[in-house]
């Protein structure tokens, strides 16, 4: 991995996305890593926007209600953690339960008991990201 100083910097929005049940969407991208729907933020795009037409492709959802911002948290990513990425997340619900990828790249989406979240989350800084957000519905 490259020291943070040499890394390009790089930012993603995405989302924590709760159905009716309590349950969050988590996608998983290439073959054994699983996180949030999230991807990078297009030019001329902004955070919440990204993070909409990530969760959309990434999870086929599209009716979600914004609950709130979450706190920017950065971590390694990209091919060989190549990049360190800025992410930009905010809390959604949905109405939808039937999950429909459309990207290739993250073939499969799975609802999960937020009990369970922590432990399927891969990088490590996902779970500390997770173990402090507020995913409360208020």
């Amino acid at each position: 991995m490259l020291p943070f100083s040499t890394m390009l910097e790089t930012k993603s929005a995405g989302g924590v996305v709760l159905n009716s049940k309590g349950e969050i969407v988590l996608v998983k991208n290439g073959p054994n890593f699983w996180g949030f729907p999230k991807g990078h933020i297009d030019p001329g795009e902004d955070a919440l926007t990204t993070a909409k037409r990530e969760i959309k492709e990434e999870t086929g959802l599209s009716r979600l209600t914004l609950v709130r911002g979450l706190p920017e948290y950065k971590r390694t990513g990209g091919p060989n953690m190549s990049e360190l990425k800025a992410i930009t997340m905010f809390v959604f619900t949905t109405d939808e339960e039937t999950l429909a990828p459309e990207d290739e790249n993250n073939p499969e989406a799975r609802w999960v008991a937020p009990e369970k979240v922590e432990k399927l989350l891969t990088h490590p800084k996902d779970r500390k990201f997770f173990r402090g957000a507020d995913i409360s519905i208020r």
